[in-house]
């Protein structure tokens, strides 16, 4: 998303001081959400043969993993398969308009109010649902939730089934944002888009997103990526949307498909391959409006809802 999107709503097409918050929220879609130090963990320890796994007194833990090739040998290191009954340790359900990180709208103009019980384990899935209703002066309701502080990774492979939200002004996410900040706010420590969508079944077709964001801190930042038309309803069926990254690669996949690869990125704190060398958290939204997908209108059905039927990370074998 980005902290413009960041904020994430955090993706994209972006915004302002979302970089603020991504930061200091820990991101974006993000955004936000817990908080967190700029200062960088202690180095990890070499990665040698499979994933490094470090638990940090602060509780949180960081898989360094190995690079995953294309066919490859996966380990999993990490996982959510939501059976419940509530959401696990490793999350945070993020509150409210954005206001406390100095983002009202999350950045990116966005017309939802966050709260923790917009997101609930149901049948084995964890469904963030998206509601037309008043809550402190909003007249929409949704959920975000994040990793940040409780579990980030480097490399390797994540993907999650998801079946996706349509309607005009529907925003869903799946993303990653920088643990540390360690280049400075959004988006020179960057942004990943895994899966992000605007607007199904109206304006947006059956169209996702993969993309990146990096070079300097708004209004500097920098984008790059490319969309997918999915086989089949990404709002009727569940779909399998991944990333493989390494030091100098980013592979995008929708069912096993690769149809994105960058291998070319910046930030004007670091040299390559900065800002993509340091652990992200994960984000899974739906934001409501803002600046990309625009404003809900009549054609527009609420409740609606993204369910997530499992969340992965891999690293190289």
């Amino acid at each position: 998303m980005n902290y413009s999107t960041a904020i994430k709503g955090c993706c994209h097409w972006q915004t302002t001081a979302l970089i603020t918050l991504a930061l200091a929220l820990g991101a974006c879609g993000g955004g936000s959400g817990g908080g967190g130090s700029n200062v960088p963990p202690p180095a990890p320890p070499p990665v040698a043969q499979g994933p490094s796994i470090v638990n940090y007194p602060s509780g949180l833990t960081v898989a360094f993993n190995t690079k995953v090739g294309t066919g490859g040998v996966t380990n999993l290191v990490w996982s959510d398969e939501f059976n419940g009954p509530g959401l696990g340790p490793d999350w945070f359900a993020d509150s409210g308009d954005g206001s406390q990180y100095g983002l009202v709208g999350w950045g990116n103009n966005e017309l939802q109010w966050y709260q923790p019980g917009n997101a609930q384990i149901t049948a084995g899935n964890l469904v963030i649902t998206a509601r037309e209703e008043m809550q402190s002066g909003y007249n929409y309701t949704s959920a975000r939730i994040i990793t940040r502080d409780n579990f980030a990774f480097r490399y390797g492979r994540i993907e999650a089934r998801i079946r996706l939200p349509g309607g005009q002004g529907l925003w869903p996410a799946f993303w990653l944002l920088s643990q540390d900040d360690a280049y400075g706010t959004w988006a020179a420590s960057g942004e990943i888009d895994v899966m992000e969508a605007i607007n199904l079944n109206g304006t947006g077709g059956n169209n996702i997103y993969g993309t990146i964001h990096y070079g300097g801190p708004f209004p500097g930042n920098l984008s790059s990526g490319q969309p997918y038309n999915v086989a089949s309803s990404a709002t009727g069926n569940f779909h399998v949307y991944a990333l493989e990254w390494d030091q100098f690669e980013m592979r995008w996949y929708v069912d096993g498909i690769l149809y994105s690869t960058r291998n070319s990125w910046s930030s004007s704190a670091a040299a390559y391959p900065a800002p993509f060398d340091q652990p992200f958290y994960i984000l899974l939204n739906v934001a409501v409006g803002g600046n990309w997908p625009g404003a809900p209108d009549v054609t527009t059905s609420f409740p609606v809802t993204m369910e997530v039927d499992y969340l992965r990370v891999y690293s190289g074998g």
